[in-house]
């Protein structure tokens, strides 16, 4: 059952970070404009062509890596391995964490970005905790 869970879980976030790198690549000004407002949308492009040219660059090749890690999770998904699918859950417990600090010690300082980092924190906290979720139910399943 915990396998079914895993599984579950995995096609999950597959499906956000497939979506989420997608849109990152082939939308990213109205993704931007939904996500921070047309304003901040606006500065976050840069000011210049080159500028704009680099940053649109870089986030095509952030939405390419976010399609490329669903894709892998959407692998993972298939693995039927109990030990592993545990060390796995645990390392996307601590990446989730990592991204949460990131957000608050560093994203928040950004005047551009302020306002979003609570809802983001919010996102990288539940993602995090469906993992947890699925250890809790595997060490429950283990030791009964």
């Amino acid at each position: 059952m915990a396998s079914l869970a895993f599984f579950g879980i995995c096609i999950l976030h597959s499906l956000i970070a497939c979506t989420c790198g997608a849109l990152m690549m082939f939308y990213l000004q109205e993704i931007s404009v939904f996500g921070h407002g047309p304003e901040t949308a606006t500065k976050l492009l840069g000011s210049t062509p080159h500028d704009q040219l680099l940053i649109q660059t870089s986030d095509s090749f952030a939405g390419l890596l976010l399609f490329v890690i669903g894709f892998l999770l959407f692998m993972v998904a298939f693995v039927k391995d109990r030990e592993f699918q545990s060390f796995f859950a645990k390392g996307c417990v601590l990446l989730h964490l990592a991204m949460a600090l990131w957000r608050i010690y560093f994203e928040r300082r950004l005047e551009d970005l302020a306002h979003d980092w609570p809802r983001q924190l919010v996102g990288d906290v539940l993602l995090s905790l469906s993992w947890v979720f699925f250890l809790m139910y595997s060490w429950r399943e283990k030791y009964d």
